[in-house]
This record gives C-alpha cells, structure tokens and sequence, in this order.
C-alpha cells in the first residue's frame, strides 16, 4: 500500500514529503571511494540517518512511511554543477531570458540567486539527469558578482537556497598587450578591499568593498577564472600576497604543469569541460579528457565543471563528462567524486551535501544502471532534502504523448 501511494504521486509529479523513507537492495556509491552493496538507506525527515548493508538491517514496516525495494538498481549523491548559468538563463538567443550578466566592472555585491529560475524547463531535464544542485554564476566585467548554491528543485529561489553568497567571481586579464595594466587594477581593488575588511570603523557606504570583507576575514570563496600557465602562477601569487582565504581557480588548463605550486599554495581547481578540443596545434587530441587524472595524480584538489557555449543545457551531459574520464585514469568512484563530493568541498558545503553518509541531507537518486554511463543512466527516484521529486520532464512528457497518439493511430489502419 505504501509502494503503491509512492508510485502514484510520483507519477503524478508531487513532491511528495514522506517522513521516514527506507531504501533497499540497491548498490550505494557513497561518493567518497566507498561502495555499500546490496545498501539500505534510512531517511528521517531530510537527513539520512543510516547506510547500511540490507541483509545485515532488520527492520519493521511499521517504523517507515514508505518502503521501496530498489533491487539490483544503484544509489548515488545528488551531482552538482559548478560555475553554471543554469537557473540565470533560459534560451542563450533571447536576450530577454539571459539573467547572469550585470552592468559595471566590479560588482561583487551583485547576488545571483534572486534572478534564479526555479521553474525553468532546462533545470527540469538537467534534475533527471541526477544534477540536483548548482553554482549559479554570473558572468561579464572584472567582478561579475557572487554566487548562489542553489537547489534543483523548490518553490521559489528561497525556497531553492543552499548559500546565498558562496564567493565572488573574478575574471583574471587574458589580453597581452594590456595584461600589467589590468593586474594593476585588480589589485588596487583589493588592496583598497583587503584595508577595509581589516577596519573597525563602522560600515563604509560603497557596497562592493562591504561585499569584499568576507573573502579575507570570512569564508567567501574567490572564484579567480583562468586558462593559462601565466594566469596561474600570477594568482598563485596574488593569492598569497593579498592573504584571500578560500582562493579558488576556475578553468585551470595549464593547472597540471604547475602542479607542485598549486598544491604547496592549497588552491583548488574547477576544471574546464572535459568534452573539449585541445587549446593548442601541437597538444594531443585527448588531453581534455586526461586532465582530471593527471592533477589527481599531482595531488591537487579539483572537480569537473561544464562552462561554455550552451552550458546550461549541456549540465545534464556532466555525468558523461565525469564517465569519459574513466576511461582516461579515473576510477568509477573518483569520476564520481569530482561531480558530487569534490565540488562540495572546494565550494565549503561538505557537511551537507556530496556523499551518502549518515547525518547529511538526503539529496539523491536512484537509477536502474551506473548513472556515469548514458545507456545506463535512468533514474527511477529523485529525493531533493528528503522530498521526493518527479522523475519525468517536459520533453519525456511529449515524447510519450505523440508515441501514444501515433501508436494509436496505427492500431486503427
């Protein structure tokens, strides 16, 4: 009866919030290295409360909402997508429908997440893919603003909100013949950034440097987005000189040839896509697709991330990117910490999101073969901090209506 109840709201795309849900039989991918066979996984409320084996787990029916034997099928984190415009943009041809780009050079104050779009139909094909949080990211000028964790799923962006302001974004020079000149004003911005947050006196009344403090006095990230060996060893440096708390690099393509000044100076990478062509003539054709395990090789912190054309709609190919990695040097379960664990710990949300271990939200899927793999990716339960979340979209919705209507059709000839 309480399979049957779970089955029909599911159907029914409710998000339905049973209070205490077990799931059975199913293989666990903690997403820290560790694999639970045959897992049982106890949720009460919106936390998980255990993972254990199911065949050492006695249980009575009684003591749950809802009972759901997921037999032979795999249970995984919920993914996130990194340095996305998911959620600020819906069509990229219709200026009217593109919400991540600001007026202004620096505009660190300029927050992200009350132009998030939870009703967004990209989002909905995204969440069925298994990606169930994103780093809303602006993009434009020196500054492009700061970023929002933000849910796949909700009533509205409060709703939807993880972090409201997870770090600001900042976009290192890439122009040679203006290159010192640029780096001079960035660093005369925080120059005059790092004096204030350091200041007792009462507020200043410029908002950017108020929303500058916390990236040397608090936890706000620097999101320093750069490509080349030059940018990188610059940061590293201005890093360091300017004392940032939580300096992390976005992009890092030549980030394996410094690999050693990375992990000395504890600098985290968001890698560029990994279904990417090589930057360079003489560079092999697939060294995108190595780059994840040659810094896992140095020793360097990194996650997988998906900016570039049409980013918002290509996030729900991120498991992909994260599989064709596996076969360039990463293991399943590495290939899967870098879309799940990993980022929640560059972005400082580890202790709720990224693995499934007990006492974290219960923000994950379940799906019928190894989610990394796209004939196999199919997912048959949703559970965003604990609610249950439809497993279909707009575009499943349509491909069933015209098959029904063109199978029926066919029966009458």
């Amino acid at each position: 009866m309480k399979t049957t109840l779970f089955l029909f709201l599911i159907l029914c795309g409710s998000n339905y919030h049973a209070q205490r849900i077990l799931l059975l039989h199913g293989t666990a991918h903690i997403g820290n290295g560790n694999v639970v066979e045959s897992a049982a996984i106890g949720i009460v409320k919106d936390r998980i409360i255990f993972v254990k084996n199911s065949l050492t787990q006695t249980y009575k029916e009684q003591d749950w909402d809802t009972i759901i034997n997921c037999n032979g099928q795999h249970f995984y984190p919920g993914l996130v997508s990194a340095n996305n415009t998911l959620g600020l943009t819906e069509i990229d041809a219709v200026r009217a429908t593109r919400d991540f780009d600001d007026v202004g050079d620096w505009n660190p104050h300029v927050r992200s997440l009350t132009a998030f779009n939870v009703e967004s139909k990209v989002v909905e094909t995204v969440r069925t893919n298994g990606v169930l949080l994103v780093q809303a990211t602006p993009r434009g000028g020196w500054i492009s603003g700061s970023s929002s964790i933000m849910k796949l799923s909700g009533w509205n962006w409060e709703d939807a909100t993880v972090v409201a302001v997870d770090g600001i974004h900042l976009n290192w020079p890439s122009h040679k013949e203006s290159y010192l000149k640029d780096k001079q004003q960035i660093y005369s911005f925080f120059e005059i950034a790092k004096s204030a947050a350091f200041d007792r006196r009462e507020k200043l009344s410029d908002l950017r440097i108020e929303a500058m403090k916390a990236c040397f006095t608090g936890t706000k990230r620097v999101y320093i987005h750069a490509q080349t060996i030059q940018q990188i060893i610059d940061i590293i440096d201005f890093a360091s000189e300017m004392k940032l708390a939580y300096p992390v690099i976005v992009g890092g393509y030549d980030a394996y040839l410094v690999g050693a000044k990375l992990r000395d100076a504890h600098i985290p990478v968001m890698l560029s896509r990994v279904h990417s062509l090589p930057e360079r003539d003489d560079e092999p054709t697939d060294l995108p697709y190595r780059l994840p395990s040659l810094l896992k090789a140095q020793g360097i912190q990194f996650c997988i991330q998906n900016e570039g054309d049409m980013q918002a709609m290509n996030t729900r190919n991120l498991p992909f990117q994260a599989g064709t990695t596996m076969a360039y040097g990463l293991s399943e379960e590495e290939a899967l910490q870098a879309i799940a664990l990993s980022v929640c710990q560059i972005m400082g949300i580890e202790k709720d999101y990224g693995t499934l271990e007990a006492g974290k939200k219960a923000t994950m899927f379940v799906s019928k073969g190894p989610a990394l793999e796209m004939k196999t990716n199919d997912l048959t339960t949703i559970l965003v901090d604990g609610k249950f979340v439809s497993t279909r979209n707009f575009q499943e919705e349509l491909y069933l209506k015209f098959r029904k209507k063109y199978q029926s059709d066919a029966g009458l000839k």
